[in-house]
């Protein structure tokens, strides 16, 4: 392949990853999934290690549909990550000035206590798969 089909085809499983991403994250919230299917840093080294394990090639895709994983909910409109950001100045270009600073400070305490919360769960749901 050359160099554009090549580029062209990144792009269009970066689309197809991102897409994956957001219907996995939708599922979840509206609990279409399950939330057992949440994993956390453990989970991630074991399907890391088995992929190795498969393929060089396989341990590559699973690299790059984290690392797309982490780019698209980072996005997300939570204040503290970069979405919540966004969505802050967007608030400053519709309303023509800042968000005042306790309503910012208790919207980045909310964001932060939920990473939090999720994170704590997802690191649970990893614990608990190791005493199965």
């Amino acid at each position: 392949r050359g160099i554009i089909e090549s580029f062209a085809l990144a792009l269009k499983k970066t689309y197809e990853g991102s897409a994956s991403v957001l219907m996995g994250f939708k599922k979840l919230v509206t609990g279409a999934a399950s939330m057992k299917n949440l994993g956390g840093p453990i989970a991630i080294a074991k399907q890391a290690s088995y992929s190795l394990d498969v393929s060089l090639s396989y341990f590559f895709k699973l690299m790059a549909l984290i690392s797309i994983n982490l780019g698209v909910l980072n996005l997300l409109p939570i204040p503290i990550l970069d979405g919540g950001h966004i969505l802050f100045i967007l608030v400053e270009v519709v309303t023509g000035g800042p968000v005042p600073r306790k309503i910012m400070m208790i919207a980045q305490q909310f964001g932060l206590s939920l990473l939090l919360l999720l994170m704590i769960f997802a690191i649970g749901n990893d614990i608990s798969r190791f005493f199965q």
